[in-house]
């Protein structure tokens, strides 16, 4: 059976640990299900007639998702074959709540993860993380994600390796 499953991300490489926790629990308990897993972020389109015509969604991503990211997540997807189905990108732009609703209805998922130490911050982000806790649909969870300053390779490719 397929689920999707949405995670709560900011783009950066150490919101990927809360997909890869959230994996390595669905391995161990042997779970038969197949999963569509949407990372999403929250995005401010603003309201300039401008950025609406001539933004499109990979004109956003190449603002927000670096390189880095996308071979991260790749890597992640081919450790665990048997439980992921697809990874998908994706950003909301809605302001109110029903919005968020209509978004996880349209999209069927079923749980939603995210981590309070991970906060999507910068030009245009907004945090996702109260639309979840409120949305009556979705079953969430919080994962508690250790952001470590100290790596020698923070930011790069190799962060992804580390055991969280």
């Amino acid at each position: 059976m397929t689920k999707t499953i949405l995670i709560a991300t900011d783009y950066s490489l150490e919101s990927l640990n809360i997909l890869k926790k959230v994996m390595k629990e669905k391995d161990a308990s042997e779970d038969q299900n197949q999963y569509n897993i949407l990372l999403v972020s929250g995005y401010d389109t603003g309201d300039s007639i401008r950025d609406l015509l001539f933004n499109t969604k990979s004109t956003i991503f190449s603002k927000l998702r670096p390189r880095e990211f996308c071979d991260a997540f790749g890597i992640i997807k081919n450790k665990y074959p048997q439980l992921i189905n697809k990874i998908v990108c994706d950003i909301f732009t809605g302001s109110f709540q029903r919005t968020f609703n209509n978004y996880v209805k349209a999209e069927n998922i079923e749980e939603a993860y995210y981590s309070p130490s991970i906060r999507s911050k910068g030009k245009g982000k907004f945090d996702l993380i109260p639309y979840i806790k409120k949305c009556k649909e979705l079953e969430s969870h919080e994962i508690s994600v250790e952001v470590r300053e100290s790596l020698p390779e923070k930011g790069r490719l190799a962060e992804i390796f580390v055991e969280a």
